[in-house]
């Protein structure tokens, strides 16, 4: 899942002299001014920008698909007088959950 909006991460860039931003994996490198080699955005900077920003469009609709799933398993256990549609939408909400972890902070 993608943590951080790419328009984030390049306006920060242009702000700060950083060039030919990428991104490999879960991981953003860009040329530092006056540099020649490519590094990785610093993980503070990373922090900040979710700091300040929030939620990318992504996880937003992913937050809101385990929040329509819980609330239509729980229309659905009432009516059918089963626990069943619950834990299914536990299930689906504790992998969201899991996907939202950001492993570089």
């Amino acid at each position: 899942m993608k943590h951080y909006a790419v328009q984030w991460i390049e306006d920060w860039c242009t702000e700060n002299g950083w060039t030919d931003l990428f991104q490999e994996r879960t991981a953003y490198w860009a040329f530092p001014p006056h540099a020649v080699m490519p590094v990785p955005i610093p993980t503070q900077v990373l922090r900040a920008i979710k700091a300040n920003r929030g939620l990318c469009f992504e996880e937003k609709v992913w937050c809101a698909a385990a929040g329509v799933s819980a609330i239509t398993a729980g229309a659905f256990s009432y009516f059918f007088a089963s626990p069943m549609p619950l834990v299914a939408a536990f299930a689906f909400c504790a992998m969201v959950m899991a996907r939202m972890e950001d492993d570089t902070l």
